[in-house]
């Protein structure tokens, strides 16, 4: 079949051959075209012209292309949309070879490969993972190729802690086996959206020794092997910049499940997928992108050692009392640019000498950073010392680089005067070469009287003399050599001119080949430090992240938390970080928490839009915030070291699953319930609400029930649901608290304070009327609740009945007297002595709620 096709064509078929789920770019001349299928996809996704050519078949080959001057751009949509592009280039010279000239794959770009560019967000990590699925275990390794992080982790429990780990770590592409289960790579590109890629080689090579010293786990050396090969498969050249793979025990950091970062909007928002109005977006005073992206790892895994978390709040004790020190720091660290980086694309060979002035420019700054730190008698010396300043490299580059080189590193002008002898000779012989013309042009016009003659170059014919033809009968006959006739000029040369020209020529010519072999050899010079700049970059990175935490605290009057062992909590005047910045700071209504051993879960009533959820995030953002070691927003906190942090607020369809709210309410809730132990933090937000009033009610109790007899976690639970308010007088360690508000003039006002007991009314309607329903329905709500209320009064049990409910129908906390001129059945009364002998403390939500609906089937039935 590929025998009718011309040798080009057959060429890029073999080659694409291999590449089947990438977009071949394919050189050809100034451009890389594609074919077949990928032009016509390419057409799409880049909004190019589709054209089409003869490739010996009968019928012509779709065809697109990209000019190779502005393929990045075209390169970088398309990992922005989750595909991969294989680079093919010649590598050969046409000018050498006979026939069709070879050429190979040099490089395959793709999403979790991305060295530069637009897919690259300068303070975000850019994770390439990998799976490898183990008899009750699942291996996961990740790197930032373009940092040269490398991380692997063992999770002996479900698929769900592995997709969680994904989601934490935003892992852009995933690499597999090709055994991997289809269940589990579907999850993968619907709720991570990942890429996926295949590598089956777990083959361990001999560079791997240094990168995996600190691995002696077989099952952890698996995963991060089939990573490496993935990469070096790939990418066809030096990484010397990886890093040692370190080992990530998730048991060492407090757990935040992907729902409840998604809850506590802690990296981004829940309505716009954003960075602005999440917790990341306010802590974000970092001056360098190695600063930023620490502090997403940092609040991605909050600590669970308490000493560790002491160190750090010492250091921004340290940086907070030093007011001035700090801002000179701040002004230092903007100065340092992301060396992390920089060491990547030196070890990857797309480094520029731009970039090795940007590096100089960063190396500069560290002793002063040091000489700062030193003032401010940080720690005793231990991150100073860490600040290696590489006196070596910054001297080479101060030597070898001018200030301002250009983009191009294959056209000369990069190295200064002085640093090499050989290349100062050559240039001293092309401007030496170029003074003689500018004289021999001057001379030449005095000699002949000619004030219009000039000398000027061109490709094709080197130096020449040109004259005007009106000045030509100036001339002496034999004076010059003719070369070129134009229309209004002659052109001509002498033999001293070609002389000069050939020195002149082989002079720039040599002096571009030497600049380009002096600037490789610099690089490679670099490359010998990528460690130490690695080392140097952890340091300043978490120098940065501590005066971030610093400027913030300062800036908010945050307070240093304490910690104790005896699971207290107490937090006076808290606030909502987030919520705080926002409004106006003297608007926002703080509010304390005090939980002890006695006061386990709080069930917190209120109206709607009262701030009860603003409550409950901020505990658990304070909580967060004290666990990363940094100070809170209260007037003074004392914390437990919370192991795990769940949350259940708000509501959202889950669309992609095809589940309810209800449903994705219920995962959530039985996500916590099975996973918090007494040392978690558990914040329930109108658990029942997506279903019936009994339902969701039963649902409720059952659960509270559940977290207070069985987990004993610390929990805050806002209801709607009144009637649970008396759970106090049998659930010992349960507290009602309420968010007060008052009427006045008949509309509602809203204090935003939690106080001790239970809200008196719910002020539902009131909030209608603040959302501005029109004036009848709100005056028809009225009395239809007047109705309801005498209604209630009347009759023994606590829900108010709603319309179109059966009369039969059993309140959940009370059994319902029998009503004058109505008998209860037998059946109904056998229901009823059923119901009041279900231990509900031996259940779980889920049998709690198929016990209450087999009930109700047996009354309808």
């Amino acid at each position: 079949m590929m025998s009718q096709y011309t040798p080009m064509i057959q060429q890029y078929l073999q080659v694409k051959a291999d590449y089947q789920d990438a977009f071949l770019f394919f050189r050809l001349g100034d451009f890389y075209e594609m074919f077949f299928d990928d032009a016509v996809k390419a057409s799409q996704e880049l909004e190019i012209t589709l054209t089409s050519r003869d490739g010996g078949s009968s019928e012509r080959i779709p065809m697109c292309g990209v000019p190779y001057h502005a393929a990045s751009n075209y390169i970088d949509i398309l990992i922005e949309k989750g595909f991969k592009v294989a680079i093919c280039e010649q590598v050969e010279d046409p000018k050498k070879t006979k026939g069709m000239v070879k050429r190979e794959v040099v490089q395959l770009i793709t999403p979790g490969t991305k060295m530069d560019g637009k897919g690259l967000v300068e303070k975000e990590n850019n994770y390439i993972a990998s799976i490898s699925d183990f008899e009750g275990s699942f291996g996961i390794a990740y790197t930032d190729l373009s940092t040269g992080e490398n991380h692997v982790s063992l999770i002996t429990s479900s698929f769900d802690l592995v997709l969680n780990e994904m989601a934490t770590i935003g892992a852009k592409e995933i690499v597999v086996h090709s055994q991997f289960k289809d269940n589990y790579q579907k999850q993968l590109i619907e709720r991570i959206h990942a890429t996926i890629s295949i590598e089956d080689d777990l083959t361990e090579k001999m560079d791997y020794q240094n990168l995996l010293s600190d691995i002696s786990n077989q099952e952890m050396r698996i995963s991060i092997i089939r990573l490496l090969n993935y990469l070096f498969r790939t990418q066809k050249r030096s990484l010397d910049h990886l890093q040692p793979v370190s080992e990530v025990e998730i048991n060492q950091f407090m757990k935040i499940d992907y729902f409840s970062k998604r809850n506590l909007e802690i990296t981004e928002t829940i309505r716009s997928k954003g960075k602005k109005g999440s917790l990341l977006w306010l802590l974000d005073e970092t001056m360098t992108a190695m600063g930023g992206r620490l502090l997403k790892q940092w609040l991605d895994r909050p600590l669970i050692d308490q000493k560790e978390i002491e160190r750090r709040q010492q250091l921004v004790e340290t940086l907070i009392e030093r007011f001035f020190e700090r801002q000179d720091l701040r002004e230092k660290l903007k100065e340092v640019y992301d060396l992390e980086r920089l060491a990547g694309r030196v070890a990857f060979g797309n480094v520029n000498a731009r970039d090795l002035i940007q590096l100089k420019y960063s190396l500069q700054q560290i002793p002063i950073i040091r000489q700062i730190l030193a003032q401010m008698n940080i720690e005793n010396g231990k991150i100073v010392e860490s600040l290696d300043p590489c006196e070596e490299l910054t001297d080479l580059l101060e030597r070898a680089i001018i200030d301002n080189p250009p983009l191009s590193i294959k056209e000369g002008g990069i190295i200064q005067d002085g640093y090499h002898q050989e290349l100062d000779q050559y240039r001293d012989a092309s401007r030496n070469g170029k003074n003689w013309l500018a004289a021999l042009e001057q001379e030449e016009r005095v000699k002949t009287g000619i004030k219009s003659l000039k000398i000027g170059y061109n490709r094709v014919f080197g130096y020449y003399i040109e004259v005007t033809k009106s000045n030509l009968h100036l001339l002496e006959d034999g004076r010059y050599e003719r070369k070129q006739t134009l229309a209004n000029a002659e052109r001509f040369i002498t033999p001293e001119l070609k002389e000069k020209e050939t020195l002149i020529l082989q002079a720039e010519e040599k002096s571009v080949e030497l600049e380009y072999d002096l600037f490789v050899q610099v690089r490679e010079f670099v490359k010998e430090f990528i460690p130490r700049l690695q080392n140097l970059a952890k340091a300043v990175s978490e120098i940065d992240c501590l005066q971030c935490f610093a400027t913030i605290s300062e800036a908010r009057h945050y307070v240093k938390p304490k910690f104790n062992h005896e699971r207290k909590i107490v937090i006076k005047e808290g606030r909502h970080p987030v919520v705080e910045k926002v409004m106006n700071a003297q608007e926002y209504v703080p509010n304390d928490c005090l939980m002890d051993s006695d006061r386990e879960l709080l069930l917190i009533t209120g109206p709607n839009m009262s701030g009860k959820s603003t409550y409950m995030r901020q505990i658990a953002l304070t909580s967060i915030l004290a666990q990363i070691g940094c100070y809170v927003p209260a007037s003074e906190a004392i914390l437990p070291i919370f192991d795990q942090v769940f949350t259940r607020i708000g509501a959202a369809d889950d669309l992609i699953s095809g589940q309810s709210t209800f449903m994705v309410e219920m995962l959530e809730a039985k996500n916590a319930i099975t996973n918090a132990t007494k040392d978690s933090l558990i914040l329930f937000d109108e658990i029942g609400r997506g279903t019936s009033t009994y339902d969701g009610m039963a649902l409720a109790q059952a659960i509270i029930e559940y977290i207070h007899s069985r987990i004993g976690a610390k929990t805050l639970f806002s209801t709607h649901y009144h009637e649970l308010t008396i759970l106090d007088e049998s659930l010992k360690q349960l507290k009602n608290v309420h968010v007060s508000a008052i009427e006045q003039n008949g509309n509602v006002v809203f204090l935003h304070k939690i106080k001790e007991g239970p809200a008196d009314k719910s002020y539902g309607i009131h909030v209608a009327q603040l959302a501005e329903l029109p004036a009848e329905l709100i005056k028809r709500a009225n009395e239809i609740l007047s109705q309801l209320e005498n209604q209630d009064s009347q009759e023994t049990s606590t829900p108010i009945k709603q319309k179109n409910q059966s009369s039969e129908q059993l309140s959940f906390f009370e059994v319902p007297e029998s009503k004058p001129k109505q008998d209860v059945s037998s059946k109904e009364k056998k229901i009823v002595d059923e119901l009041k002998n279900i231990n509900l403390l031996e259940m779980n939500p889920l049998q709690a709620m198929n016990t209450l609906y087999e009930l109700q089937k047996k009354l309808k039935g």
